[in-house]
């Protein structure tokens, strides 16, 4: 609202982020999300300047995340922001590269974004908030990977209730750390969000969930029945110990934060495409995934309108977080650091879908959005 009023240029936007950037560091903040825009069905002035602010925004800033919804089940997919955003991830990569395209670390195209997620990079408060509000994320696959050990070997029915049982403990303990919080700071409670989400450390690691489960790699046959079976039992457990539940719910299976992800691309078991479709059954999309510099504006728009359609026709949140790293061909090796860790260049298919993102307008909604 803010920008809508004051800002008339691309730089303008700027500016905020920089300001806001300057205010995390003050206050000890790590990241700081909500420098986005809701472009499902279409783009206000002020909405095309802050995506179009949002590659210097990026360079300039440490703290600063960004993200753009292109599409919901209910509005279909804005296909004029799709082709646009496949333009500002490759010029966020350029502006960045001298710290291997890092900018695009940090901005994320979402389909049926959720008003209360609390993970970065697609973080921010949506319309639907209180003024303030607590919203919680809890984690903890390596507690998961270690009940399973114990029940080595087991059917499906004690596997099952392994993981619920354990998503109920983990989503327990989120529950009473965001009351307390809650109280202390005098600020509402919102929601837990049941999310498994990994991170590079030893044994914090999805993929090795479903290694456990009995996968030689993700990847392997059998990997979108076995993350579909964990994404259910979490959230079935999960929903039992918290008296709100929202954001993504469910595992991420982000290449460059999970080792085991790392290691079964690595080995050749995972591809862009087997990842694409494990996303139809977990709770995000293609996330920290890095490709070719060199891959096209026009690629990477595909890429983002395969996943939004998975989002938009199964009524749920999907993602794209790639990274065209500037002078990286397959490979090579991104390091990023910290919490974002690092991550193999993966190949993208080489055939052309310019004529398609190059279409204007809209792709319509699905015939069972229409609920009233």
């Amino acid at each position: 609202m803010v920008g809508g009023t004051a800002c008339h240029t691309p730089d303008d936007y700027v500016k905020i982020a920089q300001t806001l950037d300057r205010v995390a560091e003050e206050l000890g903040v790590n990241f700081i999300g909500g420098y986005s825009a809701i472009v499902s069905k279409g783009m206000t002035r002020s909405d095309e300047l802050l995506i179009r602010s949002i590659p210097k925004a990026l360079a300039c800033t440490e703290r600063i995340c960004s993200s753009v919804n292109v599409g919901s089940t209910k509005t279909g997919i804005n296909m004029d922001a799709v082709r646009l955003m496949g333009e500002i991830i490759k010029e966020t990569a350029e502006l960045t590269k001298e710290r291997d395209s890092l900018g695009c670390a940090k901005l994320v195209v979402l389909c049926n974004a959720p008003d209360d997620n609390p993970f970065m990079a697609g973080a921010f408060h949506g319309v639907s908030e209180d003024d303030a509000i607590i919203n919680v994320g809890v984690s903890g696959p390596g507690v998961v990977k270690y009940a399973l050990e114990q029940v080595r070997g087991e059917g499906f029915e004690v596997l099952c209730e392994t993981i619920k049982r354990t998503a109920f403990k983990i989503t327990r303990v989120g529950q009473l750390v965001a009351q307390e919080a809650s109280r202390r700071l005098g600020v509402p409670f919102g929601i837990i969000d049941l999310s498994l989400a990994p991170t590079p450390a030893i044994g914090d690691s999805v993929a090795e969930i479903l290694q456990e489960i009995g996968l030689e790699h993700p990847g392997a046959p059998g990997t979108t029945a076995a993350l579909a079976l964990l994404n259910d039992q979490v959230k079935k457990g999960g929903v039992m110990a918290s008296s709100y539940v929202g954001g993504l719910s469910g595992a991420f299976i982000p290449v460059s934060e999970d080792q085991g992800m790392i290691n079964a691309v690595e080995a050749g078991a995972l591809t862009l495409e087997k990842l694409e479709a494990m996303t139809c059954v977990c709770s995000v999309g293609l996330d920290m995934i890095a490709i070719p510099g060199t891959t096209s504006a026009a690629t990477i728009s595909g890429i983002i309108a395969d996943e939004t359609a998975i989002g938009m026709i199964n009524q749920k949140t999907t993602a794209v977080r790639i990274i065209p790293v500037v002078g990286k061909e397959v490979g090579d090796t991104v390091e990023f650091g910290g919490l974002l860790g690092y991550a193999p260049v993966m190949p993208v298919n080489r055939f052309s879908c310019e004529a398609f993102v190059n279409r204007k307008g809209r792709i319509p909604a699905p015939i069972h959005s229409f609920k009233n």
